[in-house]
């Protein structure tokens, strides 16, 4: 295959990333609510973070770096007296598991998953986990014993490592939660407004993030990069690739191939049957009440 390092951690990012989003977007997660929990919201904050233990509302907060402090604080740690974590990912990993179960249940997998799965573990577990707190959360969590189970923990292990790179590159830069949402906007990725809704924070606090982001030179006044906000998004998103870089050299070509192909393949047929959405932010999430924790009809 002989794909360059910075491509292949990129591209194993991308493509990891909707097998992850079935532990979010499945039917079969909504059961949360049987159990005791206030809504779509409430039980995710549970379960993305039942890997950390019973982390407090600030610490989730500085994990998950992007959300206002008062709406993880509507969701933890109240969670944990409905589940606390153990239980929460047994839960978790039954609805998962249920979930690819009946997704899956007529596709055909190009690749054996026993050997794919294995390979994807042995590669993963030599990943070092500084400054990737997520990740280490989730990469000290067994192993599932069955293989799709195994590639959808791989996918997540992929995705967690990216992410908390990426917040670390973000740091680097002195751009904050909020900061990291109103670049993306600049982007084109989103609107205020929504991303307001799904991630707490307020106009007024938006509004005080693009005069800080104005007066560094960033963003202009209607919100887009400048040139420099340009080269500054670029940097960061370098940034993530050097904090990712291992990645580009655990597997071998032939196994970084297979792992690409399938997930590849699984990306698509998930987003062609509209199992999990192709875009960010997805359009349901902003039905979904973020003040309360629940959904809104």
């Amino acid at each position: 295959m002989n794909t360059p390092p910075d491509d292949l951690v990129r591209q194993l990012a991308r493509v990891a990333e909707p097998l992850h989003s079935c532990s979010y977007y499945a039917e079969e997660i909504t059961r949360f609510n049987a159990a005791g929990y206030n809504g779509w919201w409430h039980a995710y904050f549970g379960y993305r973070s039942a890997p950390l233990g019973a982390a407090s509302a600030e610490q989730v907060t500085q994990v998950f770096y992007n959300f206002a402090p008062r709406m993880v604080e509507r969701a933890v740690p109240s969670c944990w007296e409905i589940l606390d974590p153990r239980q929460t990912r047994a839960l978790h990993q039954q609805l998962v598991e249920e979930a690819l179960s009946r997704i899956f249940h007529a596709y055909d997998f190009e690749h054996d998953l026993v050997e794919l799965t294995e390979a994807l573990k042995s590669g993963i577990s030599t990943l070092d986990s500084a400054d990737k707190p997520l990740f280490a959360a989730w990469a000290n969590e067994q192993w599932p014993n069955l293989p799709l189970m195994g590639l959808w923990h791989a996918s997540t292990l992929l995705r967690e490592y990216r992410f908390d790179s990426h917040n670390h590159a973000l740091r680097s830069a002195a751009v904050s939660g909020l900061g990291c949402h109103l670049l993306m906007v600049a982007d084109g990725r989103g609107t205020p407004e929504i991303i307001q809704k799904i991630r707490g924070w307020t106009r007024e606090e938006w509004n005080e993030e693009a005069g800080l982001l104005f007066d560094r030179g960033w963003l202009d006044e209607d919100g887009r990069h400048t040139e420099m906000g340009r080269r500054q998004r670029k940097g960061i998103e370098l940034e993530t690739d050097r904090g990712c870089a291992p990645l580009g050299s655990i597997f071998d070509d032939a196994t970084a191939s297979k792992i690409l192909s399938t997930l590849e393949s699984t990306a698509s047929f998930l987003i062609q049957t509209g199992v999990v959405p192709g875009t960010w932010p997805p359009k349901h999430l902003g039905q979904l009440d973020a003040a309360s924790n629940g959904e809104s009809g």
